[in-house]
């Protein structure tokens, strides 16, 4: 039996802006007293109109270009009609059939291409909070997050495991931050991650296809990966009991548990159809002309791969490179290309001193490098100041070492090293610390 899974990404990403989607009201909702943040568009009462974001319009743009896609010259948004709790209107405006962007990609790091469908515009619902009142379980809705700018960065199921998705995510990640349009803070809620996952199955019956799943509100690179894992498992086994088939009506919601690592049924997933689309009519259609997004082009940063890049060329190691980047260390990053022609440093020397912490980039640069690269300091007086230090503070352990323990020796040498920052010889260091515990 051949089991590939097929697994597609839903990214939602709050946009970093002043005011809502389509209200004047603020956009940054977090630890805010709950319903403080709202106005009649946010909260949809009768006749209030909406009036699109600009800024939050090119925001979407922006990440559509980050990953390869094309934006659409004509454009519109649509009501997504639902009835849940937090969506005051009974129907969120999103896009549909005519997105921003559409049909781009993300190179892994294996040269795979994760195609992306879609780059949408959409608004935020509110937020449920399940607790207790009066000694009554209730839940309580919260509209200040109604409205807020959100983005949604939906791929193909293109990826294969659980790793693939994972790199995919921190890929995604990486540009948003980058090009600076949100923080994409998990813990926030800034970026909620939903995985789509089936399971191709080729048996000697032939081949079979299971149900979808789609696992909704994962704030956690990790979860995310446990959570479509379990699902792989999960569904293999069902089939093997039921041999129930993907059709078209039999998609389901599901949530995560990441205290029990497992899935659990929430309901069965509305089909496009059931959302009743139909073009939002209070927005017009939107004319996307050339040189806006020629504009919005010249504004994006170096991205995360094609700064990556730009350091390898320059000799920084492929790995300290991407830590580099992913920890968005603009001030090493500069530093490092400024130094790529001095001939006093090693420019991979360099960054693996500042990613390891032992070179701080915002300090004297220079002093601290050749301070560090001093190869196997033997200066006796200097090193036999260090070792005792060391010894002074370790009675337990030179105790240990009168005993007979002479591997704690070990100890010694590693602390006078990191003591030197890595610059001292190990051998005169054993040397002094010998006659030192010996005498």
């Amino acid at each position: 039996m051949k089991i590939t899974p097929l697994i597609g990404l839903e990214v939602h990403v709050e946009l970093e802006t002043k005011s809502k989607m389509f209200c004047g009201c603020p956009a940054d909702h977090f630890s805010k007293a709950p319903n403080t943040q709202t106005c009649p568009v946010c909260l949809g009462l009768p006749g209030a109109l909406p009036v699109p974001n600009k800024k939050a319009i090119e925001s979407c743009i922006k990440i559509g270009l980050a990953v390869n896609c094309s934006i659409n010259r004509l454009s519109k948004f649509d009501r997504k009609q639902y009835f849940y709790p937090d969506l005051s209107k009974g129907y969120q405006i999103s896009q549909y059939d005519e997105p921003f962007c559409s049909e781009g990609f993300i190179t892994l790091d294996s040269g795979k291409k994760i195609g992306v469908e879609r780059v949408h515009q959409e608004e935020d619902t509110g937020k449920l909070q399940h607790t207790n009142l009066n000694g009554e379980k209730v839940t309580l809705v919260d509209f200040n997050r109604s409205g807020v700018p959100l983005v949604e960065i939906v791929s193909k199921p293109d990826m294969a495991s659980s790793t693939e998705a994972k790199e995919y995510l921190k890929k995604i990640h990486e540009i948003i931050r980058a090009i600076g349009v949100s923080n994409a803070d998990m813990e926030k809620g800034q970026m909620r991650l939903e995985p789509t996952i089936n399971v191709c199955i080729e048996n000697e019956s032939g081949t079979h296809y299971t149900p979808l799943v789609e696992v909704k509100n994962i704030n956690s690179f990790n979860f995310a990966s446990q959570a479509i894992d379990f699902e792989i498992k999960r569904q293999v086994e069902e089939f093997e009991k039921t041999g129930i088939e993907k059709t078209p009506t039999n998609k389901t919601t599901r949530g995560y548990d990441a205290i029990k690592k497992v899935t659990f049924l929430q309901r069965t997933k509305e089909e496009a159809k059931d959302y009743r689309y139909f073009p939002e009519p209070d927005i017009p259609p939107f004319i996307i002309e050339d040189e806006v997004v020629e504009k919005l082009r010249r504004e994006l940063p170096l991205l995360p791969h094609q700064e990556i890049s730009s350091l390898e060329k320059i000799g920084v190691d492929a790995k300290d490179a991407k830590i580099l980047v992913s920890l968005q260390n603009r001030v090493a990053i500069q530093i490092i290309h400024d130094y790529s022609d001095d001939n006093r440093v090693e420019v991979n020397k360099l960054a693996s001193l500042i990613v390891n912490g032992k070179l701080d980039p915002a300090e004297h640069v220079l002093v601290q490098y050749e301070k560090l690269t001093k190869v196997g300091n033997t200066d006796t007086a200097e090193l036999s100041k260090i070792v005792q230090k060391i010894i002074d503070n370790n009675p337990g352990i030179v105790a240990e070492y009168k005993k007979g323990k002479t591997n704690v020796l070990g100890f010694f040498v590693g602390q006078a090293m990191k003591e030197t920052h890595g610059s001292a010889s190990p051998q005169a260091l054993t040397k002094i610390l010998k006659e030192k515990l010996d005498s």
